[in-house]
């Protein structure tokens, strides 16, 4: 209404500033062209008012055209049969130009209006575009919609059991007795209301291939109707960008499911071999001796009581392995390096796995090695799992050979070697994950993994290649201690 008063204010005041600037050359003016210096008040009339303004306009250029430049002057009388015609065409033709400028101009107002609503849904669209988890998609949503439509309060409900939670909230805070109402009944559609004075909150349901993903709840709508479209094109991209990040969440716990489930898959692989047989060596063990014990001689007796005693300490190895990889998983493992010869822990991890096979176990310093850095009871553990698992796979009788030699800048490589069937070179890299299931029907177990874990905890790497001659060799690497930690 302001627009359209406007509009007639300035049409009435251009004919008539217009009109008392021609006044003066009137006589040097034919009828025709000061009805063309008329349209001017007519055309800025419309363009700021609209055709009700334009009308206006209209009228007073008629009078002022009549009045002041058709004779007889001073009168709103007509002579000649010519300045009727002159005045009809000048009405028809005003009236035609006014209507024609309302509706450009409406159209140009409905244009930018459009080419808003596309730019602000452009920016939404690229911000729900971005993958993101349910949280922050949430916050998007709502910082967004009320960003873009001025609401003086959003917030996002989601299904959840037995009702709707609230997953993000932005501007005003809604109160909690309205909320409260759509919790109540979250399974009845509702759609988005202008509603009247008496209702404060205004509920959209976020839609995208199937039923609502989520709710959303409106303070402070416009009563304008210019905003809805918009707001339901930005609520279906809402909806799946929503629906998006819930099935993401979804993939992500049904991986970490399947994660576990392998995992306990393999633990009760790892258990069924790694603790079943030597418990099972322990069984026989024991069992021979109360049965048999009397007539067996020191020699047999001696043996079978090194044998419970070997895999009792395997199986001290494998709980000591399970403790050590839930302190892993925990994040709790600490390394407190310190200055230390490779060959004394060598030589120390060695004496200990001497008696645990039939192996020959063969040591080789390189002379001249530097000292390492490092936590001598993470490595002597590395060792002791590699050495562990050459006993287990090489044939009885074979030497295992365990080197110290320099490695490289900056680092010395500790390997060993046994003359088993090797691995091949497919497997190679997965041998070091837990309880992975191989071709060759065998397992990898905890030792591996946590040799890999406590060598990369020192910032070293660890692999395995083929063996000169046949079989596997495990190497790993230590950094040697700086120079400046050298100096006394």
């Amino acid at each position: 209404m302001r627009t359209a008063w406007s509009g007639s204010v300035v049409g009435v005041v251009l004919s008539a500033v217009l009109g008392a600037a021609l006044l003066p050359i009137r006589a040097h003016l034919d009828v025709a062209t000061s009805a063309l210096v008329l349209v001017v008040p007519v055309t800025a009339g419309a363009y700021i008012g609209g055709f009700a303004a334009g009308l206006v306009s209209v009228g007073s250029g008629f009078l002022v055209y009549d009045i002041f430049f058709i004779p007889p002057y001073g009168t709103l009388r007509v002579g000649a049969a010519q300045n009727w015609i002159a005045l009809g065409v000048y009405v028809v033709v005003m009236v035609l130009v006014a209507r024609l400028v309302a509706k450009l101009e409406k159209t140009r107002a409905a244009l930018a209006v459009k080419e808003a609503n596309a730019r602000r849904l452009f920016e939404v669209s690229e911000l729900f575009a971005v993958e993101r988890t349910l949280a922050d998609v949430g916050s998007t949503i709502v910082t967004a919609i009320r960003r873009n439509f001025g609401f003086s309060g959003v917030v996002l409900m989601v299904p959840a059991e037995g009702g709707l939670d609230v997953l993000a909230r932005a501007g005003e805070p809604i109160a909690d007795d309205e909320l409260a109402r759509v919790r109540r009944s979250p399974q009845v559609p509702v759609h988005l209301s202008t509603g009247g004075p008496g209702q404060a909150v205004h509920i959209l349901a976020l839609c995208a291939s199937g039923p609502p993903v989520g709710l959303l709840a409106i303070s402070g709508v416009s009563t304008e109707p210019a905003w809805r479209e918009l707001l339901l094109t930005i609520a279906n991209q809402a909806a799946v960008a929503l629906e998006r990040a819930q099935l993401r969440e979804r993939a992500l716990r049904t991986e970490v499911l399947e994660e576990v489930d392998r995992l306990r898959q393999g633990l009760v692989g790892a258990v069924s071999h790694d603790l079943r047989t030597p418990l099972a060596t322990i069984k026989v063990a024991a069992t021979t001796l109360i049965e048999e014990g009397h007539r067996l001689g020191d020699s047999d007796t001696r043996e079978l009581f090194e044998l419970i005693d070997v895999e009792a300490d395997r199986l001290s190895r494998l709980v000591s392995s399970l403790l050590d990889m839930s302190r892993l998983e925990a994040g709790v493992l600490s390394v407190t390096k310190e200055r230390c010869k490779a060959g004394d822990l060598l030589r120390a991890t060695v004496d200990t796995m001497r008696h645990h096979g039939t192996h020959r176990i063969d040591v080789e310093v390189a002379p001249g090695l530097a000292d390492v850095d490092a936590d001598p009871v993470l490595v002597r553990q590395v060792l002791a799992n590699l050495l562990d698992n050459a006993q287990r796979h090489a044939p009885d009788g074979t030497p295992i050979a365990v080197a110290a030699a320099p490695g490289g800048p900056g680092v010395i490589e500790i390997s060993v070697t046994d003359r088993g069937s090797g691995i091949p070179q497919h497997e190679r890299r997965s041998v070091f994950e837990s309880f992975v299931g191989f071709d060759t029907g065998g397992r990898a177990g905890l030792g591996l993994a946590l040799a890999k874990a406590f060598v990369e905890a020192h910032n070293g790497r660890i692999w395995v290649e083929e063996a000169s001659g046949g079989g596997a060799r495990f190497v790993f690497t230590l950094p040697v201690t700086s120079a400046e930690a050298a100096v006394p």
